[in-house]
């Protein structure tokens, strides 16, 4: 057969291609390839073909064939990047892109590709470049000043980021993408209002723009419009089911409202797509939906995937730091009035300053409160880096030589694990912000304890579980003053002689299945109330009426409103009776501050690190007694308690007894015992050994 004859079936090969025929097509390129293993015009699209239908590994090695070709063909070079590209290989992407630039520098396609193929990998300021390099060429590139305004956002240049945005939209001013862009970066400077406004803008040109519904909704939860943010993320759900992160973010905000239509059935898909490994909600949001300690590890590690946060070459190298202390360094966005430094304040004021250099590294904003002066008094150094991209705080860290690096942030709000990601410090730990497994290489251990964590739930966690004695939760028993003023029950809106049953967690923590023994509960014990935390107003509407369904009075459930001093509303536990817990989902630092206050925690255990903290508390506190493994055990236990008043005044007078005597609330004795973890993690990498599970004796 002829060249000409193999031509007229390439070209044959091209039309069943053009039309869909991908079968036709690919086997009429198999056939020319069989007759002739160069044929890279066959070898190139067959490749094409195969990334189609999602052979990646298949359609790398056709295309890579087809680059052999002399002289290089340019388009196989852009096809080849771009499917490397669509696939999420950004650094081979990168490196095919390079290759092209050997043959032609000024290559449109290829500069874009590399832009924002670096931008994929957290390399922003090489991402600016590559895109100023493009602009010189053509400067009307609305896609390449879109990008552009992106990086600059992500190094928190924000005025540089809009002024490549209005370019866009002086370009074009009906160019949806831009207006997306320009709510997410007022979103991220904290700019919520303008930043709905963008994203209206960007939905009246496209409706049915799915990231302007989910960004919408991000920043409309952020200021407490909860029942429109619910609305924006069952947008963005029903335009793109599988869209990352929507179904999650929607669930949450529902929950947030207790809203429960459908709620078991939405939580069981939630968790079946997981499974089935879609990263279809962040990891945050599924702590408060049943699931298991497996579930939680394979969301987050799809959720690292998911958002890059993954590093190629480690800032840090392998060296040993020799310094005369060893040097920590704390990482939060939450130096400021928050639940954390409630917690942990007192630790850093405790630490040995012979033995420990500690640092501050606040990726936050600075609210000049109280808190906020005490901490920036705590700490050796408190270094504020909060307008600082994640390239440049991680390379600060790694020139500070700091032993040990600590994220109290973890997957929580405004936290940044991009900068753990590239690996700037020895030892890096996740501590305390957030209740579960962050699912990276990137981080070697985890702070707990034997309770939270048992040794047969370790495979569940990406980490080496450093386990402390008694707690894992720090309080400051130092600061956290209860005010002298007693309170009486009509202040806050409690029946004078009634039992009250107080449960003072977040809304999307609450769920039919425990709200239902928590109505029982009042028709069993009469004269009884429910007090609880009012979030939003929709979420106690919501309640009142699934009281009122369930034949419960609505007036029987009180919400308390949030006080502006810590002091006054610690005192305000003491109206309470007992404190009923959550599950799945914790309370965690309201626990600490029920139990510090004197009010007895009910809680049942559950399967997850988020599920078993309250458990934790009243183990270190001499408490086990009220911890139950069953919510039907959890329910007679309550019953017990409010029925007989000598049972609950015997668990009070203990608690007042234990409060100043036993591990919980033992500042010093807990920040020995984390020193003591510190410092064994330390030795570890000194002696050239990997991290491993640690055990620290009482």
């Amino acid at each position: 057969m002829s060249k000409a004859d193999d031509q007229k079936k390439l070209q044959a090969a091209f039309v069943l291609h053009q039309k869909g025929d991908l079968n036709e097509a690919a086997n009429l390129y198999r056939k020319l390839i069989k007759k002739n293993p160069n044929n890279f015009d066959a070898l190139h699209f067959l490749g094409v073909i195969e990334a189609s239908v999602g052979n990646t590994e298949k359609a790398k090695l056709f295309m890579e064939r087809s680059l052999s070709a002399q002289p290089p063909n340019i388009n196989f070079i852009e096809n080849y990047a771009t499917t490397l590209f669509q696939t999420g290989d950004y650094e081979s992407a990168l490196k095919i892109c390079q290759q092209g630039f050997r043959h032609d520098n000024s290559n449109i396609s290829l500069l874009y590709l590399s832009a924002i193929s670096l931008f994929k990998l957290l390399k922003f300021q090489e991402s600016i470049t590559q895109f100023d390099r493009l602009l010189l060429i053509q400067p009307n590139h609305i896609a390449a000043l879109n990008e552009r305004g992106s990086a600059f956002a992500k190094m928190k240049q924000y005025d540089e980021a809009l002024l490549s945005i209005e370019k866009v939209l002086a370009i074009n001013p009906h160019y949806a993408e831009a207006y997306l862009n320009k709510g997410n970066i007022a979103g991220e400077s904290k700019r919520y209002v303008e930043a709905v406004t963008a994203y209206d803008k960007a939905l009246a040109i496209k409706p049915n723009l799915e990231d302007a519904w989910l960004g919408r909704g991000n920043v409309l939860f952020e200021l407490r419009r909860y029942d429109e943010a619910f609305a924006a993320y069952d947008r963005a759900f029903a335009i793109k089911p599988d869209m990352v992160g929507a179904e999650g973010a929607r669930l949450h905000a529902k929950m947030m409202l207790c809203n429960w239509s459908d709620f078991d059935a939405e939580c069981q898909h939630l968790v079946s797509k997981i499974r089935h490994g879609n990263a279809n909600t962040s990891p945050f949001a599924l702590l408060a939906i049943t699931s298991s300690a497996e579930d939680q590890l394979k969301c987050a590690k799809l959720w690292v995937a998911e958002k890059r946060l993954q590093y190629g070459k480690p800032l840090f190298n392998g060296e040993r730091y020799n310094h005369d202390r060893i040097r920590i360094a704390y990482l939060s966005a939450d130096f400021r009035q928050h639940a954390v430094p409630y917690l942990i304040a007192g630790v850093f004021e405790c630490h040995n300053r012979s033995q420990f250099e500690i640092t501050a590294i606040s990726i936050g904003p600075n609210d000049n409160s109280g808190m906020r002066r005490r901490l920036e008094s705590s700490f050796d150094k408190f270094v504020e880096v909060n307008d600082f991209s994640p390239d440049d705080i991680a390379t600060k860290i790694r020139d500070t030589e700091f032993d040990i690096l600590i994220d109290l942030n973890g997957f929580t709000q405004n936290s940044r694990p991009e900068i753990f990601a590239l690996r700037p410090a020895p030892i890096q730990v996740n501590y305390l912000g957030y209740p579960g497994t962050m699912g990276a290489k990137y981080y070697d251990y985890l702070i707990a304890d034997p309770i939270l964590i048992p040794t047969s739930h370790q495979n569940n966690y990406m980490e080496k579980v450093v386990y402390l004695p008694h707690s894992y939760l720090p309080h400051d028993n130092k600061s956290r003053i209860i005010a002298d003023r007693s309170f009486e029950r009509h202040e806050f809106g409690l029946p004078n002689n009634a039992f009250v049953f107080c449960c003072f967690n977040n809304a999307y923590k609450y769920n039919p299945h425990v709200f239902r023994i928590w109505i029982s509960l009042l028709k069993i014990v009469g004269h009884s109330v429910l007090w609880l935390s009012e979030n939003n107003a929709t979420a106690a509407s919501n309640l009142k009426q699934e009281a009122l369904i369930a034949g419960v009075s609505p007036d029987r459930i009180v919400f308390a409103k949030r006080l502006p001093s810590d002091a006054d509303h610690l005192a305000r536990y003491q109206l309470a009776d007992l404190f009923l817990d959550t599950l799945p989902y914790n309370a965690h630092t309201t626990a600490s501050d029920a139990l510090w206050a004197g009010l007895p925690v009910l809680t049942c255990i559950g399967e997850t690190f988020a599920g078993r903290v309250a458990a934790s508390l009243l183990n270190a506190i001499g408490l086990p007694e009220l911890v139950t493994t069953t919510l039907e055990a959890y329910e007679a236990l309550a019953i017990d308690l409010a029925t007989h008043p000598g049972k609950l005044a015997a668990i009070k007078n203990k608690l007042a007894n234990n409060r100043l005597t036993t591990p919980l609330f033992d500042t010093k004795l807990f920040t020995k015992h984390i020193e003591a973890a510190y410092t064994a993690m330390y030795e570890r990498h000194q002696a050239g050994l990997p991290p491993e599970h640690i055990v620290i004796s009482n």
